[in-house]
């Protein structure tokens, strides 16, 4: 079968494509025939090297396809079932792929095979911004960054869902109108304005009750700026670089803040969490609370560009790779 492997870490250029044997699944693995593929700001942490993984290693994290074997001891799932998944062992960019039948969920009808591999870890990752790193409530003040993306076409809507008056930054003019689309009622250019500014000027100073932050060094300052008094910063990722100091005094005593860097590992440590995300997310899309629109699609052969695109801001929503 064909993989996408990395021997090193590095730019795009590390990622290679080989043809390999696969083995049989273990007594609680099963072998997925993946049909869609997710693509993910992380899986570019991984080549990069800013995440290390031992190498050398397959690459992604996401993915949906159909159960073709299970092991000895599976009981959750039988062959022909469609299921997806947003986590370890790493090396979703390939034709098929062993799982543990733990880290699976079912993907129900009126959900697409490539909607399903857009959402389960992206949607997993907005329900837990949403619902539990800090439970969002109507009325609440919201600040989040990159809103033209793939994780702010479900973030923002879902917020604006829920009550929230949601701001969203964007790096260039033609994402305005995306991040508008995608549930923000203000949106903010950063590269044009000073947000805090803004920000400031849409519902005044330090009144932010969250802000969801997954750009990183380039807007980490700005977003602990615009916060009020007991606000809380999620601080995500690090599109723009990783936060690597930060100041107790500086940024979180002056105003008492909450900080918390939190990942999809955190939120889904057992099982029934697991099961309870994923069903969120996939009500609150049949449900209509966000929708999706899948920017574009890659062969595998071409993961390469498809990290050229993702790294360079070229994606206004969720991509896959389509084995």
């Amino acid at each position: 079968m064909k993989i996408v492997s990395i021997k090193k870490f590095g730019g795009p250029e590390v990622l290679k494509i080989e043809n390999i044997e696969i083995s049989k699944p273990g007594s609680k693995e099963v072998l997925v025939k993946n049909l869609s593929i997710g693509l993910n700001f992380i899986d570019t942490y991984h080549r990069s090297g800013l995440y290390p993984i031992p190498l050398p290693s397959g690459i992604g994290l996401e993915a949906c396809g159909e159960i073709e074997e299970v092991g000895s001891d599976v009981n959750l799932f039988k062959v022909g079932d469609r299921v997806t998944h947003a986590s370890m062992p790493i090396g979703a960019y390939a034709e098929k792929q062993i799982m543990p039948e733990d880290k699976l969920v079912l993907v129900p009808d009126g959900v697409s095979s490539e909607v399903a591999s857009c959402i389960t870890l992206k949607g997993i990752t907005a329900e837990y911004l949403l619902h539990r790193a800090y439970p969002l409530k109507k009325g609440d003040k919201v600040l989040y960054h990159a809103a033209a993306g793939g994780l702010g076409q479900i973030l923002c809507p879902w917020a604006n869902a829920i009550g929230a008056e949601v701001i969203g930054t964007v790096g260039s003019k033609e994402k305005e109108e995306i991040a508008k689309k995608n549930g923000c009622h203000h949106v903010i250019n950063y590269t044009d304005t000073n947000f805090v500014e803004e920000v400031e000027k849409i519902v005044g100073k330090n009144c932010i009750d969250v802000v969801y932050d997954g750009v990183g060094a380039k807007t980490f300052e700005g977003s602990i700026e615009v916060l009020k008094i007991r606000g809380m910063m999620v601080a995500f990722g690090n599109a723009s670089g990783y936060v690597d100091t930060i100041d107790v005094k500086k940024h979180i005593n002056a105003k008492g803040l909450f900080f918390t860097r939190p990942s999809i590992a955190h939120y889904t440590v057992k099982r029934e969490e697991l099961e309870e995300s994923a069903k969120k997310v996939f009500e609150a899309l049949l449900a209509g609370k966000f929708k999706i629109e899948i920017a574009k699609k890659y062969a595998l052969n071409d993961a390469k560009k498809a990290h050229e695109d993702l790294e360079g801001r070229k994606l206004t929503g969720p991509a896959v790779l389509l084995p």
